[in-house]
């Protein structure tokens, strides 16, 4: 094998530096890297030339995720360039996410998995694609691999956006306890640490829990406990892991109010805030358990992974978003139990083919069976009153891909893949007979990715691909209106979208690299599901085209900056009278991070996020404002056992908004009717935390 070929698998795989892991296709198999337990990402990003198939793909390293301050622990994927976190409800609840100009509610179109193990839960009684991070200990994770568009075979469900893989560690320098203290009754404890539990077998152990009450009027009393362990042997050759998991939460939910309530400042003769509630019995229960497990062996000129997973899932949800629109009280609950098994697998062969020349085949399969059960019910301070749905789903999902990499001489590469995937759904509905039934759906998903270089470090990429969401079971086999009996229409059980994207890195500027991409997203139909009524329908087709910039720049051992802005055109393609734009979809972000290392026993970070102003309606007459957040790290090594941290969240104070809808809702005392308007959940005020950990 020549020189180059060395250099460019070492670079493909090491984004963790293992010479004997160059055959391992991590970057075709995120999660490939789980497996390599003794490997683990040292820097910030690793983005550089040679090192992935599109100028938008990356990792995120543990020096990065340990610099700066998060609010949530989902508050890591911003790390990912042009990526946004923010909550409209209660902390317990799955976060809200937006990317590339989607709003990607709680997670449609943006696959997750932690561990190996897939979040994003699919015919969900919230949310299609339901994606709780709660559970995640930022303390394990080592790095976070991302993509964003629909351009690898080894991505099926929920990605056309994008995914990210977190990986967690399978041992600890040294066992560590941190306590963190914050205001309005924020607390957090966690335990952590590995030891040797028989030759070569390593058990990695973390227990967490949080209370937290909010800035809300009605405390939010989140109550959280959270406990991993990771059992693991073997070496970047041959290996495996086995994972348990268990995190349970409950909580007040403090939901979006009216911002015409908000500027009148009181309701029914009592003052009324930013931080009130309209409802404070909503809130919510939840509980996940999973038992993972991969093996991988790496025979020299192929490579083995086998992952497979269980878990065990429930959510109790009480929500009110209209008020009196309906009833007397317009709260209603979701409630959602299920068992999930699936695992994935793949195969891959490297084969030498002379001077400067080398082939990669991978044939992958992946599976997974969710058995569930739904509940849609009227509620009264959480009380049922009247059923509204009540559904047994058992639905599969099959995908098989297979992937060719082939480097046809020193700057040129290819990347050529397919995919199949095979739907099937059965659905029981106790209230509406007539909406139970069968549904399958199937597609193929062919990808595409060129890249030449890198000349003087620099590589120009070309990326194709169809990607696909699934719709919520019940919406495909959903003949009427569970609430109005009214006739509707099945939705479609697999929608495809297709992606193009042409990008470049750089580092030709010494110490920074630099990441260019152009791209545009197409989806035959917006995932739309409405909870509160239980129906999901076809939503319009749309057409996204933007530009991401993103640039690392490391000038010295001391110091590393970071710029992103990212740039989205979305807009509906059906030219439909009521206007193209797509509701809350983001157009513009930015971040921008500065940090500081080692200067004596002082480090800290500075950041401040932009996300710029949406259409909350079609025809762009009613837009959510701007925001900007500013966050603090100051970090104090008092010994080689102890460091204190000090977090400021939204430093400079500003009253922003988590997000901002336009709907109709109904106060007492409004018309029947009631009033359209915008309303919104505010963002926290300044907040601070003190950290101190201790390490054994």
């Amino acid at each position: 094998m020549s020189k180059f070929q060395a250099q460019f698998m070492v670079k493909r795989l090491t984004v963790m530096v293992s010479a004997l892991a160059f055959v391992s296709a991590g970057a075709h198999e995120t999660n490939v890297a789980a497996a390599l337990n003794d490997v683990e990402v040292r820097g910030h990003y690793d983005n550089a030339t040679g090192s992935s198939d599109a100028a938008s793909q990356g990792v995120v390293g543990s020096a990065m995720l340990r610099s700066r301050a998060a609010l949530r622990p989902a508050d890591i994927l911003e790390y990912i360039p042009g990526l946004v976190v923010t909550q409209h409800s209660g902390d317990g609840k799955a976060n809200q996410y937006f990317l590339r100009g989607m709003n990607l509610d709680h997670g449609s179109d943006f696959a997750t998995s932690v561990n190996g193990v897939p979040v994003n839960l699919p015919s969900h009684a919230h949310g299609q694609g339901y994606s709780d991070l709660n559970f995640l200990i930022p303390e394990l994770v080592s790095r976070v691999e991302y993509r964003k568009g629909p351009y690898a075979a080894s991505e099926g469900d929920f990605s056309s956006a994008g995914s990210a893989s977190f990986v967690y560690r399978t041992q600890l320098d040294r066992p560590l306890a941190d306590v963190t203290l914050g205001q309005r009754g924020y607390m957090r404890g966690v335990v952590a640490g590995s030891q040797d539990v028989s030759e070569g077998v390593t058990l990695l152990s973390a227990l967490e829990r949080v209370n937290n009450n909010g800035p809300w009027s009605t405390p939010q009393d989140l109550r959280k406990l959270n406990a991993q362990f990771i059992l693991s042997s073997g070496s970047p050759r041959e290996g495996w892991s086995t994972s348990v998991s268990a995190y349970s939460a409950s909580w007040n939910a403090t939901d979006q109010v009216p911002q015409r309530l908000i500027d009148a400042g009181t309701y029914q003769g009592q003052p009324f805030g930013r931080f009130d509630t309209l409802d404070a019995s909503d809130g919510a229960t939840t509980r996940r358990t999973s038992v993972s497990g991969n093996w991988h062996h790496n025979a020299g000129h192929a490579l083995t992974q086998v992952q497979w997973y269980a878990v065990s899932y429930s959510l109790d949800l009480y929500s009110n978003f209209t008020y009196n629109l309906a009833r007397a009280s317009d709260q209603f609950a979701q409630t959602d139990q299920r068992t999930v098994v699936g695992g994935k697998a793949f195969k891959s062969w490297f084969q030498p083919l002379g001077d400067q020349q080398s082939m990669q085949n991978t044939l992958g399969l992946q599976i997974r069976q969710d058995r569930i059960t739904l509940g849609l019910f009227d509620t009264v301070s959480r009380h049922i009153q009247s059923t509204v749905r009540d559904d047994e789903v058992h639905q599969m999902q099959v995908g098989v891909y297979g992937e060719n990499e082939r480097v046809w001489n020193s700057w040129f590469r290819t990347v050529a893949g397919v995919r199949a995937d095979q739907f099937n759904a059965r659905v029981s509905s106790a209230p509406q007979a007539v909406n139970s039934g069968t549904s399958n759906g199937s597609k193929i998903s062919p990808k595409v990715s060129l890249i030449a270089g890198p000349w003087k470090k620099t590589e120009v990429f070309f990326n194709t691909g169809h990607g696909f969401h699934s719709n919520d079971a019940r919406g495909t086999t959903a003949k009427v209106d569970p609430r109005t009996g009214q006739a509707i229409d099945a939705v479609s059980p697999l929608v495809r979208s297709r992606g193009q994207e042409i990008g470049i890195k750089t580092q030709l500027v010494p110490d920074l690299q630099t990441a260019l991409a152009f791209w545009r997203l197409d989806v035959d139909s917006e995932l739309v599901y409405a909870g509160d009524t239980g129906n999901t329908r076809a939503g319009r087709p749309s057409r996204r085209t933007g530009v991401e910039w993103s640039n690392h720049w490391t000038p010295g051992e001391h110091l590393w900056m970071d710029a992103n802005l990212a740039w989205t055109q979305p807009k509906y393609s059906d030219n439909d009278p009521m206007g193209n734009n797509i509701p809350n979809a983001v157009q513009k972000v930015a971040n921008l991070s500065l940090a500081l290392k080692n200067l004596g026993s002082w480090s800290g970070s500075l950041g401040a996020r932009y996300v710029g102003a949406a259409p909350l309606i079609e025809n762009n007459a009613i837009r959510s404002a701007s925001s900007v957040t500013a966050h603090l790290r100051v970090n104090r090594k008092l010994s080689n056992d102890v460091d204190v941290t000090l977090d400021i969240f939204n430093l400079t104070d500003r009253q922003n908004n988590d997000i901002s809808y336009d709907y109709t809702s109904r106060l007492v005392g409004e018309p029947s009717l009631g009033v359209d308007g915008i309303h919104v959940h505010p963002a926290e005020p300044r907040t601070l935390r003190v950290s101190t950990r201790y390490r054994f």
